[in-house]
């Protein structure tokens, strides 16, 4: 039996293989098809401080090897998430994660201590490609020292394990990478969306209502893969990998580049079932190398 556990900082996993926050709900919309607890952890929907309507209708696009959302963080808030969905993640035996969002700085800290109170969540992931209302909308994640400022303000009031999840859409992702680092961060995944659009041709008009929005699937997993691979020999820190993963090869293919675990995100719309295939495939890859642990695969890039 290979072992498939992995420990992100004190962050322990029964195998690498997690779920992207936005794609998988809150978990137990999945029960029907999986044994949830059988991965290596979930990261359920963006949680805010106070309740979002999210974007106006359509804000979902098919696009070529991948998919264009623009949600914006629809959910009923933290409180309505600690009083009413909190209790039914209580039954999962593998790590829950809450995906942290927000519009200021002081949104984040009072999200994040709400979260942190709650004893069966073990980790938050901070999205910090939110835009940042104070200074004109640009995002938390595009600036080196917004990005430390905010993970430091966070790590303040959170005391678990803290994930920071990193935006592509920046000329240096290692420099975000280190300011996060340096902000307190126990971990970094990556990649987020990467901005797109789509248009009707006929019609000469936008597909969905905000004109842009977060591109994922397959498409975008040569980016994804190239940035884990600089980020992970860029920090000390563990780095969670994802973009385009739609099957166990590409997750092996992450692993290899750097990625300590991995996070699968649209290939949950496709296949439900994906997830477990994952962990089975990687499984399978480390006996056909006659590996013991998953851990001989991590960071095994040979470039010379």
């Amino acid at each position: 039996m290979v072992d498939l556990s992995v420990n992100l900082n004190g962050l322990q996993l029964k195998n690498p293989v997690m779920t992207a926050s936005g794609t998988f709900g809150y978990g137990y919309e999945y029960d029907d098809f999986i044994d949830v607890s059988s991965l290596g952890g979930i990261i359920v929907k963006g949680t805010t401080l106070a309740p979002r309507e999210g974007n106006a209708y359509p804000r979902l696009a098919e696009t070529p090897q991948g998919m264009i959302n623009a949600v914006g963080l629809q959910n009923k808030g933290v409180d309505y998430f600690c009083k009413n969905i909190y209790p039914k993640l209580t039954k999962y035996t593998t790590n829950v994660l809450v995906n942290v969002s927000g519009s200021t700085i002081d949104d984040y800290v009072e999200c994040a201590s709400r979260i942190n109170e709650l004893d069966a969540i073990p980790a938050i992931e901070l999205n910090i490609s939110c835009p940042n209302v104070k200074h004109g909308g640009m995002a938390f994640g595009t600036n080196p020292v917004a990005t430390e400022e905010i993970v430091s303000a966070i790590r303040k009031v959170y005391h678990k394990h803290l994930m920071v999840k990193l935006t592509p859409n920046v000329t240096s992702i290692v420099d975000i990478a280190k300011a996060a680092e340096a902000g307190g961060a126990d971990s970094v995944s990556l990649i987020n969306t990467l901005l797109g659009m789509a248009i009707d041709a006929e019609r000469r008009r936008p597909v969905i209502s905000t004109i842009t929005g977060g591109m994922s699937g397959a498409a975008v997993k040569p980016i994804a893969l190239r940035m884990v691979w600089q980020v992970s020999h860029a920090v000390k820190i563990p780095v969670v990998g994802l973009g385009g993963i739609m099957n166990a090869t590409d997750a092996v293919e992450f692993l290899i580049a750097g990625a300590s675990a991995v996070e699968v995100g649209t290939a949950n719309f496709i296949d439900p079932t994906i997830t477990v295939k994952i962990v089975d495939g990687i499984r399978d890859y480390l006996e056909r190398h006659n590996m013991n642990s998953v851990s001989e695969l991590i960071d095994s890039l040979q470039t010379e």
